[in-house]
């Protein structure tokens, strides 16, 4: 059983794709998870992905032998108003066009958090209808609909209640186990327990605790359990991608892309294979 390894685009989020594939294929990645590029989130939008410069960005990424295993929207599901979750329908789809013409086999859309007048079980349904409604949509094009476990579901329970309750063939997780832990203190054994053969890509990286916060680390100088994050994938025999997430877009103040990436391949192929 060999994991992948991939990176997150949100380290580099202003970066071009020569850029990015540059640096992926530079320090021996095999895939790129794109969130931002250029800026932007839509990525429908930039020309880079249409046209004959997708057919460009397509022969670079082929070049270097680099795969998009996942590609990341902002589309969230827990508005009460049937209109927005419609609108992010729209913009899932639109991105699920652009998955298909990558070969990327899953998007990444959020729950996300119970709205102000809202509960828990209502936001539930509205968020396992929503991506229920996008698989099926998503599915022709041979593209699944992968719901990261984050704000106020981000125990793996709530995930796999979201699934149960979406009932598709065509929904999977991005499991990021660091959000558990800073949520809810679960460990990745829990979390891979409860969550088995749901989970399609998983997010790593590392932290350190500071009072009630958590913050970013260079990968291994935290305190997230990375080893056992490890162990318990090769307990389910995972050997799709493992993706590291950098949060330079949220977190300014944490190490540039130039630092971050290269370390993170670094310590994985030390650690990880």
């Amino acid at each position: 059983m060999s994991m992948k390894v991939s990176f997150s685009t949100l380290a580099c989020p202003d970066w071009t794709m020569p850029q990015i594939i540059a640096m992926a294929a530079a320090e021996l990645y095999d895939g790129i998870e794109l969130r931002f590029v250029q800026g932007e989130d839509s990525l429908w939008k930039l020309p880079v992905f249409s046209g004959k410069e997708l057919a460009s960005t397509k022969h670079a990424l082929a070049d270097d032998g680099l795969t998009i295993p996942c590609l990341d929207t902002s589309c969230r599901f827990h508005s009460p108003d049937a209109a927005e979750r419609a609108r992010w329908i729209v913009e899932g789809e639109r991105m699920a066009d652009l998955a298909a013409e990558l070969g990327t086999p899953g998007l990444r859309v959020f729950g996300d958090t119970i709205q102000p007048g809202a509960d828990r079980a209502s936001t539930q349904s509205w968020i396992a209808e929503s991506i229920r409604e996008l698989a099926e949509i998503t599915a022709a094009r041979g593209v699944e609909v992968w719901i990261e476990n984050h704000g106020d579901f981000a125990a793996a329970g709530e995930t796999a209640a979201i699934l149960a309750h979406a009932a598709s063939p065509g929904v999977g997780v991005v499991w990021d186990p660091a959000n558990s832990v800073a949520v809810h203190g679960e460990r990745s054994a829990e979390g891979a327990a409860i969550l088995q053969a749901a989970i399609r890509h998983v997010h790593i990286k590392d932290l350190r605790r500071q009072g009630d916060e958590w913050e970013y680390v260079p990968t291994g100088e935290g305190d997230f359990p990375l080893l056992e994050l490890r162990a318990s994938l090769r307990g389910l025999n995972y050997d799709r991608f493992i993706s590291f997430e950098w949060e330079k877009k949220w977190h300014p103040e944490i190490a540039g892309a130039e630092i971050a990436l290269p370390h993170f391949a670094r310590w994985f192929r030390k650690n990880f294979v």
